[in-house]
């Protein structure tokens, strides 16, 4: 039977989110808006306005939805329990045209869920990878692009062997956004993955941790990193814009014009990566990718949760067409 190449393989964990609207807390922060931390009174009762319950999250399942909204043959390679929390993700991932072949449900086993402390627009999540028993499937038809990004602290063989198929498919291009657990492993440990990179994307303060620096002079970051082997390497800033390193040139993106204050930011890094390298896949240059990927993040803000307000391609494109004068990448 013949079996289409799959566009964009997304591989990570994912998640049940439970999003927690806090009332009362404050946020502390050393300079500006840099190391913040939300406080809240210890040992208290603190109020909260509700819970919103969101099914199939995380890094991998967020780029992947994004990927099939953007009209590409998206794919997942992710762990879910059989629990009904697995049974809904199941389902939803089929409502967002996922390919779900190489999902694997865990008998007796949990699916991940994470509690969201959401409080004005932005998030503190608290994670718990469940430990899987993780296995690469067999995909005999490689895919275009790999989207690699969080997985348990379990995974450790799991990505030796996503990397022997990756060394086995040399045609298929990478795009590695490290997780938690692949950042605490260090450079080191992951250096064949950096390496194999065609795009890296982290935002500042993952990338201040991999390199064990304080700085934020966004071109020492750029180029410590882009020395460790990736082709492209990408920095966010939030609200502030990205930076791209393409081996040459530096480039800041400003972020698309927010129609209205946002509501909640999770899923914004995710929603750039994904649009990024599926920009790339439909023959967009590296500069062009860049506007592509600062406009979703754009319409994600406005909703709860990472999905919601993902765009497909044709609303990507108005929004370009439609874009302010300065909304362009330029070199610095």
């Amino acid at each position: 039977m013949f079996e289409k190449a799959i566009d964009f393989l997304a591989i990570g964990d994912t998640a049940t989110d439970a999003f927690i609207r806090i009332k009362e807390a404050s946020v502390h922060c050393v300079v500006n808006t840099e190391k913040c931390e939300i406080c809240m009174r210890f040992g208290d009762k603190v109020p909260f306005d509700y819970v919103k319950i969101i099914k199939a999250v995380g890094n991998s399942a967020n780029a992947a939805v994004s990927a099939a909204r953007l009209g590409l043959f998206s794919s997942l390679v992710t762990q879910l329990g059989d629990d009904q929390n697995g049974k809904d993700s199941l389902k939803n991932l089929d409502h967002e045209r996922v390919h779900n072949k190489y999902v694997k449900i865990h008998k007796g086993k949990p699916t991940n869920y994470h509690f969201v402390l959401w409080y004005e627009a932005d998030r503190t999540i608290l994670v718990n990878h469940i430990d899987y028993d993780y296995k690469f499937p067999s995909i005999k038809k490689a895919p275009k692009w790999i989207y690699l990004s969080s997985l348990g602290g379990n995974s450790l063989n799991y990505h030796e062997e996503i990397y022997k198929y990756l060394q086995e498919n040399p045609n298929t291009k990478l795009c590695f956004q490290p997780g938690t657990f692949q950042m605490r492993l260090g450079i080191k440990k992951m250096q064949h993955f950096y390496k194999r990179s065609d795009v890296f994307v982290v935002n500042v303060e993952e990338a201040q941790g991999l390199l064990n620096t304080e700085s934020r002079d966004i071109k020492e970051l750029l180029s410590e990193l882009h020395a460790y082997g990736p082709k492209i390497v990408i920095i966010t800033d939030g609200p502030k814009g990205a930076y791209m390193l393409d081996g040459e040139h530096f480039y800041f993106m400003p972020i698309y014009p927010d129609p209205k204050p946002p509501l909640e930011r999770t899923g914004c890094g995710d929603s750039f990566a994904s649009t990024f390298v599926c920009a790339l896949i439909y023959g967009k240059s590296p500069l062009e990718a860049l506007m592509w990927a600062s406009v979703n993040p754009m319409s994600v803000v406005q909703y709860v949760g990472a999905q919601e307000g993902l765009l497909d391609k044709h609303h990507i494109e108005w929004y370009l067409e439609h874009a302010p004068e300065e909304f362009k990448p330029r070199e610095i």
